[in-house]
């Protein structure tokens, strides 16, 4: 049983869902969202308030100017991408707090968030001044 309980904990401590971000972006003011896909998706559509920094861009010297106080959250386009979580290991080798977004953008609309970019939808809308 403890082991069940510890492999849930460690899972959480990892992940997010777009309720749980939606819901960090209005409370947090130490939280960056990372969008590691490449600049012409990122163009096309995004997560409000997201970064675009693609995982293959993503090393010790392009990240010496990023905070290392603020949890990283990186996204990509669903379930069939990984580069949310080739993002995520290497800011987490490099030392930063990150957590990936279950999902991604696919399951950030399917919850009815907004985005943004060319193809942008329409939805629920962040309202903070992030």
């Amino acid at each position: 049983m403890q082991n069940q309980i510890s492999f849930y904990e460690q899972k959480l401590a990892y992940e997010m869902d777009s309720a749980d971000l939606y819901e960090e972006i209005h409370s947090s003011e130490n939280l960056l969202i990372i969008d590691t896909r490449k600049p012409h998706a990122f163009l096309v559509e995004h997560i409000p308030t997201a970064l675009n920094f693609p995982h293959k861009e993503i090393n010790e010297e392009n990240t010496k100017h990023l905070n290392k106080n603020v949890l990283y959250i990186t996204y990509c386009d669903g379930i069939g991408c990984n580069a949310s979580t080739k993002g995520a290991l290497k800011l987490a080798k490099l030392g930063f707090r990150v957590k990936e977004l279950l999902g991604g953008l696919d399951w950030w609309k399917r919850d009815g968030y907004a985005t943004e970019g060319e193809f942008a939808s329409k939805g629920t809308e962040i309202l903070c001044a992030c």
